[in-house]
């Protein structure tokens, strides 16, 4: 048996060789992968040591081609600004360049990442305020994972509500894991517990909670089911990442009470991005 000495491109390494995975300058690690169901994966790579990124950012990441040209796309990041390594939250789209090659990614292969964090569902962008909103659909509750998981939020708010919006009932569990993880994490349920309200809907499969997220604002119903009063601009904070619909259909709700579109250089009282795929 010969050793071969590769660059690792997210490829199942040749059977019957022995592979001595060489990363190219600009990529990263995988850690680890987790196929959720047949259309949504995670996953982990190392962290540069020189990256320092606001928990809500996105990243460009992407692997090369046949031809070594490299295929980036946005992806944000889902582990918060303190962990030591990147994870990610990926749909499988049939033919995207990219994640059709991504879904086949194994540990010890390589990713390449362009450290440059930008995003504008941080913080920063968001005026002081008593409550905090995160809307999410899909793979859309990436940037939000980052931002349940590090104790500045709960620092800046007296109540974080999540919600989940997905069409399937196992297209909830990458929330579900992260709701027990932060459950089972001493250090932050010091900070989340009391704090996070969770509230996952389905629109396809019945669930708990069935039916789109915009329909139970609108109806009152979201408040109801967790007990807490309805959105009120003086005083809470939204954030919004999912599909075109979603965002365009939540922004003209906010708006008509009141809220205002922030950004980094203007925060204002909500925020929003759409969800990345491709």
């Amino acid at each position: 048996m010969r050793d071969s000495t590769t660059v690792s491109m997210g490829r199942p390494p040749v059977s019957g060789v022995t592979q001595t995975r060489v990363l190219a300058p600009d990529m990263q690690e995988v850690l680890s992968v987790h196929h959720w169901n047949e259309r949504l994966f995670s996953f982990r790579i190392t962290r540069p040591k020189s990256l320092r990124f606001r928990s809500g950012e996105f990243l460009m990441i992407g692997l090369p081609d046949e031809n070594g040209k490299p295929i980036m796309r946005a992806y944000s990041i889902a582990s918060p600004n303190w962990a030591d390594h990147l994870e990610f939250y990926s749909i499988k789209v049939p033919g995207g360049p990219l994640t059709s090659r991504l879904q086949h990614i194994e540990p010890g292969d390589g990713v390449i990442i362009r450290p440059k964090p930008v995003g504008s569902l941080v913080l920063d962008a968001l005026l002081p305020g008593k409550r905090l909103f995160l809307f999410a659909t899909g793979t859309g509750v990436a940037p939000f994972a980052s931002l349940v998981q590090d104790p500045e939020t709960y620092e800046a708010f007296d109540q974080i509500i999540l919600t989940h919006t997905t069409r399937t009932a196992s297209a909830l569990d990458y929330s579900q894991r992260l709701m027990e993880q932060i459950a089972a994490d001493p250090d932050l349920q010091e900070f989340a517990n009391g704090k996070l309200l969770y509230y996952p809907t389905s629109t396809r499969e019945m669930t708990a909670n069935f039916g789109r997220i915009t329909a139970r604002i609108a109806s009152g119903q979201l408040f109801a089911d967790l007990a807490i009063a309805p959105l009120e601009a003086a005083t809470d904070r939204v954030m919004i990442c999912g599909s075109i619909g979603l965002n365009r259909d939540l922004k003209s709700a906010l708006t008509t009470r009141g809220f205002e579109e922030g950004s980094n250089n203007e925060p204002r009282t909500f925020v929003l991005e759409k969800a990345f795929v491709g």
